[in-house]
């Protein structure tokens, strides 16, 4: 009886051995416990039949509560019944006068709205494959977009008439059926969507419709931001939707929660970690046409919001509107979303109160990813021994000059210790696939990498340099493509912007290097916005960069900008500003230049010539 108290009391005693060694220790069984549940769900999913897809737990979400409010947008509220019965009109207005059927693919042209997603429920209900156009695209890149997914269909929002109108001709030329969702239209060549919903019966569509849909099927085209040149369509399986819906489970979303969506529907943060992930859960969705800082927590006040999704620079430009005496009167206690640096990070807590962060890391093409499912300031997510297992990944060496892996004698790829920053590439494998780019293998080869640590293996290029520490937990540090090289060191373009920022007048700051002749690599230059109502100080920007950044990460030339430019998903743009340099006849915005010992000077066309000729030494 003794040897049982004994082991019962080890056993007791266990947890709090295990918390001792590792602080994190609850909060990873945690962890561990929601993803082996979560696999356990998909891998069921696979295998029943007929398959159980998200539009799948969307009915059932509709026969739970039908009465649930499922989308709030502007003065409308729309139920899951609701949802269901608009969904089925626009599938049999799309089938009878489109003659849209089981495997062929439509693009969505439109914004934000309760339609988008009628939609795409429709297109689901038919077992169709749904091309999620980037709304701001125009001219050659529309038509490259349009054009790499097959569409057959093309179905636009009012306000994008006169876009779709400059591509009309050649859209004709390739066969393509074109729906504006207007109750009627006089241009030949377009036909009115609306009026044919409205006439269309609201009955359910027999699920013999999509019978040929499974796990492994082409659900939807999300195209990447063309941050380096022409979106590529990334093919999303209904696997990928599966695996990025059960993040907010991770991050702790509920069913009784309502989510904040206003980042746009075309990408795969706002469609498939916010509209999908609210279906998985049963929650109800704030819709917004697009974000504004200024209506924003107002937004929240309004509609109850408990949990927000974020991307990119959006924390930081809620940090910068003015300071109010409601700035916590708010129900908001989760925001969920990547690209949130450590500085905004704290920033963000301390005016707007005690949030949960959930920071995740993965591409929309990408086959892994990570959670911060701790919480740690600053980092992207945090190494799992079950992650790990299941999606084999590392971090390797890469030579930012030459622009690729550095290699051993044997010709394979070397792992970097824990805590230098290396590049991320993951197995692609079974349980780690790559599905690639529509109608783009050249694209698609290129995101791979063979031989990468033995004879005949194969992992994912990430494209991005991420740094591990001696806890597992994962930091961000730059894309390959924007990581330099300059006199021989590698500069991070995200660690420069970071410091440029804490300067007083700069609120902006988008850091690329740029090519000089005769000189290797790129030289450091920064776009700047400065803050409202002030002007740059080129003393206090010359101080602070020669005390905080070593001289091969200072920028050499500044370019002041009204506003810095970004894509849809707010990502800088980099590539146009990179190849217009710092010549002066070329570029109309302010320039200064970085003159030894004096500080930042404006940039002249002597000085210009001089750097070119070789005069001016760098």
């Amino acid at each position: 009886m003794f040897i049982l108290y004994t082991i019962l009391a080890g056993l007791a005693i266990l947890p709090l051995f295990f918390y001792i060694r590792n602080p994190y220790f609850f909060k990873d069984l945690r962890y561990a416990v929601t993803a082996l549940h979560i696999a356990i769900r998909v891998a069921r999913y696979a295998r029943s039949k007929p398959f159980y897809s998200i539009l799948d737990c969307f009915l059932d979400e509709v026969a739970r509560h039908p009465a649930k409010p499922f989308i709030v947008f502007e003065k409308s509220s729309y139920t899951y019944r609701e949802a269901d019965q608009q969904s089925n009109k626009v599938a049999r207005a799309l089938s009878e006068h489109a003659n849209v059927k089981q495997g062929d693919t439509v693009a969505l042209f439109l914004g934000n709205e309760p339609m988008y997603v009628w939609i795409w429920l429709a297109l689901a209900k038919l077992g169709c494959t749904a091309a999620l156009l980037n709304h701001n695209i125009r001219s050659k890149s529309l038509l490259h977009c349009f054009s790499c997914c097959d569409a057959k269909v093309l179905v636009t929002g009012a306000e994008l008439r006169g876009a779709v109108e400059e591509v009309l001709p050649t859209l004709q030329e390739q066969g393509v059926c074109v729906f504006i969702l207007t109750e009627d239209c006089d241009t030949e060549g377009i036909e009115s969507l609306s009026d044919k919903i409205q006439q269309a019966s609201d009955q359910p569509l027999s699920p013999q419709l999509r019978s040929n849909v499974g796990m492994k099927s082409a659900a939807l085209y999300i195209y990447t931001s063309g941050t380096t040149g022409l979106p590529k369509a990334a093919v999303i399986n209904y696997e990928r939707i599966w695996l990025a819906t059960f993040l907010q489970e991770i991050a702790g979303v509920r069913s009784d929660d309502t989510i904040y969506v206003y980042l746009p529907l075309y990408h795969s943060s706002g469609f498939l970690m916010g509209l999908c992930g609210a279906i998985q859960q049963g929650t109800t969705i704030v819709l917004r046409r697009k974000f504004s800082a200024s209506q924003f927590w107002d937004d929240c006040r309004k509609y109850n919001v408990t949990v927000i999704q974020y991307i990119g620079e959006i924390m930081r430009y809620l940090c910068n509107t003015p300071t109010k005496d409601n700035d916590r009167d708010h129900k908001v206690r989760l925001a969920l979303g990547n690209g949130l640096r450590a500085d905004t990070w704290e920033e963000f807590l301390q005016r707007f109160g005690n949030i949960r962060v959930c920071e995740c890391y993965g591409a929309t093409e990408g086959n892994a990813g990570f959670v911060n499912y701790i919480g740690k300031v600053g980092a992207i997510g945090k190494e799992h021994f079950l992650h790990k297992a299941a999606v084999p990944y590392a971090l390797i060496r890469y030579d930012t000059e030459r622009e690729e892996p550095v290699r051993d004698s044997r010709g394979f790829c070397i792992k970097v210790p824990r805590g230098d920053t290396g590049l991320m590439v993951c197995k692609i494998g079974r349980s780690s696939p790559f599905s690639g780019y529509a109608k783009n293998k050249n694209q698609t080869e290129k995101k791979k990498l063979k031989d990468v640590f033995t004879k005949g293996d194969l992992y994912f290029n990430s494209g991005d340099l991420l740094k591990i520490d001696h806890e597992g937990f994962v930091y961000f540090q730059d894309r390959i493509g924007d990581t330099f090289r300059w006199k021989g060191e590698n500069v991070a373009t995200t660690e420069v912007a970071d410091h440029l920022i804490a300067v007083d007048c700069i609120d902006e700051a988008n850091v690329y290097g740029v090519m000089v002749p005769g000189h290797e690599g790129r030289i450091g230059m920064a776009a700047l916005k400065m803050k409202e109502g002030m002007e740059f100080d080129s003393t206090a920007t010359y101080h602070y960069v020669k005390t905080y950044l070593p001289s091969y990460a200072r920028p050499f030339f500044i370019r002041i900008q009204d506003s810095v430019e970004v894509t849809g998903t707010y990502k800088h743009m980099k590539v146009k500003l990179s190849e217009e340099g710092f010549n002066p006849t070329v570029v109309k915005d302010l320039l200064f230049y970085l003159e030894d010992n004096k500080g930042y000077v404006p940039m002249t066309e002597e000085i210009f010539n001089s750097i070119t000729e070789g005069k001016i030494r760098l």
